[in-house]
């Protein structure tokens, strides 16, 4: 009687029930209650009314459907169909809560958000999700743990968890995530490595060289390309950039080439056999290896491990290469060259040092805030083949208390990303890592290999190598296990998988993936899997 009152005095207001019939004929489509939940949950409209009543109010509707973000969720869902789950969107979340604390220690390709590992391990509902699957202290499997999300997450969540991969150097980064550390000793060996390189490069031409080329760029690049009048010419096409770039690029290379000579710099290195040899100029090279020496002499292995992880990220970001192609490496570039991602005539790196004191700063700064997070509970991440690991014998001798934890309740499931067929080389990304530490490469084990390609033959390999780890870890699940696979199917592969793993695909979260790093920021969505004991 109350509700039908208050509807009376203000026909503006509207229930759950009557915003998702009046949104589901204005837009000419289905919306659910669930639907209209999900945008009060995450203030996308205002929750109106008292005493337990929820109000929407009509024009608050009006203005997120003609907003950006609900016209993004209208076009995908005319592109991608109407199951789409834009709950599963995360649409709410900033860059900052998608990389919170150690999720971005190190780059890594083809990571899934923290937010959707907690959607599906969390053991709270919400009006979204109505099932629990795991609970605290269960324990929870990734057999292609990469850079080890679901580990950290898992921990946060109160739960154990395991993660195998074949490449030991994605298990170094997962295991430095989850790690605890002696914070002061941390610090002590970062000053005291930045000293020590410091001095190494105080004296030396190269510094003296690039700080008169920055010089010298700067008062080109004023004149040139004047800040924002360069990038706004550019938008009006008053400037065709293409050729305007190219042209001032070649006009500063004289000064380029004088001021090389002048300081007699060695760009390329004499051999051209390894990853380091190829992609780093000749300077930066000897400063990497001055400091890879200096953190091989560090006693704590865990510190050891967590200056590895910010020296290779460091080594990343100085490759030979323009700022635009780092992600997807071209051909070494050793001059000047236009930049058309800053609008300039940019440089390569000659130097280490800032890109190793920002990351130290940074590593320190996100282990910290993981620590005050953290749960007692133990995450491992095994280097070794999903195919065929045994997982009890592994952990007897890696963590004894994870491994009785383990064999008194077993396995509650599984949560993971299986690589895609024929998308990444999973130890090309870090080729610098693996020359660099000497780690053995397990590239004939990986499963949908890029250079395998999309093919029938490929696509057959991949469900084999698929099956064969689902049905090896099936020994170390519950009875009742709760398995998903996040993938986009676009072949169809995985019921296929799943009739070959002995499985049922149960439930199927049809998930668009706003925040790719890829430059197609087109409509685009993946599937989570729900697989079940037939």
């Amino acid at each position: 009687m109350d509700m039908k009152i208050k509807m009376d005095n203000n026909p503006e207001l509207l229930t759950i029930k009557q915003a998702s019939e009046w949104a589901s004929n204005y837009l000419k489509k289905d919306v659910t209650t669930s639907n209209i939940s999900y945008l009060i949950q995450y203030g996308r409209i205002k929750k109106n009314g008292s005493d337990g009543d929820t109000l929407i109010a009509k024009r608050d509707l009006i203005k997120y459907y003609q907003s950006y973000l609900g016209k993004r969720e209208i076009e995908w869902k005319e592109q991608l169909g109407e199951d789409l789950n834009w709950a599963l969107s995360f649409d709410n979340l900033k860059e900052t809560d998608t990389t919170k604390h150690v999720h971005r220690l190190h780059p890594y390709k083809g990571k899934f958000i923290p937010q959707l590992v907690e959607y599906f391990l969390d053991d709270h509902t919400d009006g979204f999700k109505k099932e629990v699957y795991f609970k605290k202290s269960d324990v929870v499997l990734d057999p292609f743990c990469g850079s080890g999300t679901t580990l950290v997450q898992a921990n946060e969540l109160g739960m154990h968890s395991i993660g195998i991969d074949v490449s030991a150097f994605n298990s170094l980064i997962s295991n430095v995530k989850v790690g605890k550390y002696d914070f002061v000793d941390l610090d002590y060996e970062i000053r005291k490595i930045t000293k020590a390189l410091k001095r190494f490069i105080t004296d030396s031409n190269t510094v003296k060289f690039e700080n008169k080329l920055i010089e010298e760029l700067a008062k080109f690049n004023n004149k040139y390309f004047p800040s924002p009048d360069y990038k706004y010419k550019v938008v009006l096409k008053e400037i065709n950039e293409d050729v305007y770039g190219a042209e001032k690029e070649k006009e500063f290379l004289p000064a380029f080439s004088n001021l090389i000579k002048e300081y007699n710099i060695q760009l390329k290195q004499e051999k051209c056999n390894t990853f380091l040899d190829k992609w780093y100029l000749q300077h930066v090279r000897t400063e990497i290896d001055f400091v890879c020496n200096l953190i091989k002499q560090i006693k704590n292995p865990s510190t050891k491990k967590v200056l590895s992880i910010v020296l290779s990220r460091t080594v990343r970001s100085c490759r030979a290469t323009t700022h635009a192609d780092l992600a997807t490496l071209k051909e070494p570039v050793t001059t000047t060259y236009y930049c058309s991602k800053h609008g300039k005539i940019c440089k390569p790196l000659f130097s280490i040092l800032s890109w190793w004191e920002r990351y130290s700063k940074d590593t320190i700064n996100r282990l910290c805030q993981f620590n005050k997070l953290r749960t007692e509970t133990y995450q491992i991440c095994l280097t070794g083949d999903s195919k065929v690991i045994d997982i009890f014998e592994e952990l007897e001798k890696r963590n004894s208390a994870l491994s009785e934890i383990v064999k008194n309740q077993k396995i509650k499931g599984i949560f993971s990303s299986p690589p895609y067929v024929g998308l990444i080389d999973y130890h090309d990304q870090h080729a610098y890592a693996y020359d660099l530490f000497g780690f053995e490469r397990n590239d004939e084990l990986e499963i949908g290999h890029l250079l395998k390609g999309q093919g029938k033959e490929a696509r057959n390999s991949y469900i084999e190598g698929i099956s064969e780890v689902l049905k090896s870890c099936k020994r170390f699940l519950v009875e009742d296990y709760d398995i998903f696979l996040v993938a986009n199917d676009k072949y169809s592969l995985y019921p296929i998988i799943a009739e070959n793993s002995g499985m049922q695909i149960v439930k199927q979260y049809k998930r668009p993936v706003l925040n790719r790093t890829e430059r197609d920021k087109g409509a685009y969505s993946e599937i989570i899997f729900q697989l079940k004991a037939i």
